[in-house]
């Protein structure tokens, strides 16, 4: 038996909505199928929105509270939160076309909704400033780095750009603040296999062949008298695995400022509690740069936020040398 084919759908104040396959089970109704499948909401939850009509079938219909479960076939609703902490930062767009919309997020700020964030992610703000029900992101930055964003507009053109990054077409480069080290020798290419850790979130190096590979420059160097010694540096991936920047700067030794992961993954907080804000992750998505496959043009776009050394610290005039890119 084949599926449906899916229906397109409004956002409803930014926010698209989500589908739930019905695959062959015991329930006899809708609503306990939804409150044992999802059960972050509660079937009281459920039930009320399935009479305001925020539940439908594959056919777009309402699906009331009563409706007996019918396997093999889609329900779609949209998320919702009952209360949502505010991240006070904007983003910006840097780009716009139509077939692509350019972003430059701030720290703290996630792309897509997760958890604790729906309306406070940098996908539907940017749905609801520009009213593009159809953006999609090209790719993702982890919501503690600020930097650039890049949303695809047309459906029909969303795997051709995403087949840049699948093809490592796309150059990116980042700035990070993070210790410095005597003895180290700069430009460093640090080349590795990166796994997910037994530890939650975080990645580490293991044995095995590369599959990630990331070129490490100086470009300035804190000039105190006494105390710990902070440098900027240029990152270039040529890779993509998770947490790349974070879990390599981690095994040279040089954990980036205010990462809540690397060397140590601190506590999360409980969700009714405001996110700390006051240590933004030094971490910047600062450039990128590739050729569109739609119009054949150069692209090249550059973030204007920021990383700032903590007061008291000033990088050195020169800073260090580097190799050309």
């Amino acid at each position: 038996m084949s599926r449906p084919a899916r229906i397109p759908l409004p956002t409803r104040d930014g926010v698209s909505a989500s589908t739930v396959a019905a695959p062959d089970g015991p329930w006899a109704t809708v609503l306990a199928f939804l409150s044992e499948r999802i059960p972050a909401v509660s079937r009281k939850d459920w039930a009320q929105r399935m009479a305001r009509g925020d539940v439908l079938d594959a056919q777009g219909q309402p699906v009331p509270p009563d409706a007996p479960y019918r396997a093999q076939t889609r329900l779609h609703y949209w998320r919702s939160l009952p209360f949502e902490h505010r991240i006070p930062f904007e983003e910006t767009i840097v780009f716009q076309d139509a077939f692509l919309v350019v972003a430059d997020k701030p720290h703290f700020l996630p792309v897509t909704p997760k958890g604790r964030y729906l309306h406070e992610t940098l996908l539907v703000r940017l749905k609801k400033r520009t009213g593009i029900d159809t953006l999609v992101p090209m790719h993702r930055i982890d919501r503690e780095t600020a930097g650039l964003v890049v949303f695809t507009v047309q459906p029909h053109t969303r795997n051709a750009y995403q087949g840049l990054l699948r093809d490592l077409q796309v150059h990116k480069t980042y700035e990070a603040i993070a210790p410095w080290r005597e003895g180290l020798t700069w430009p460093h290419r640090r080349i590795s296999r990166l796994a997910e850790s037994p530890h939650f979130m975080a990645m580490h190096e293991v044995d095995g062949p590369p599959n990630a590979d990331t070129l490490i420059e100086v470009m300035a160097v804190s000039d105190v008298p006494a105390g710990p010694r902070l440098a900027r540096y240029r990152l270039t991936p040529r890779t993509g695995q998770k947490h790349q920047l974070r879990a390599h700067m981690n095994a040279l030794g040089l954990p980036i400022l205010g990462d809540q992961i690397y060397p140590e993954l601190l506590p999360a907080l409980p969700p009714e509690q405001a996110p700390d804000l006051s240590r933004p992750l030094q971490l910047l998505a600062k450039s990128l740069r590739f050729t569109d496959p739609i119009t054949g043009e150069a692209r090249a776009f550059e973030s204007l936020r920021r990383l700032h050394l903590p007061d008291g610290l000033q990088p050195c005039a020169l800073g260090l040398p580097t190799t050309p890119r």
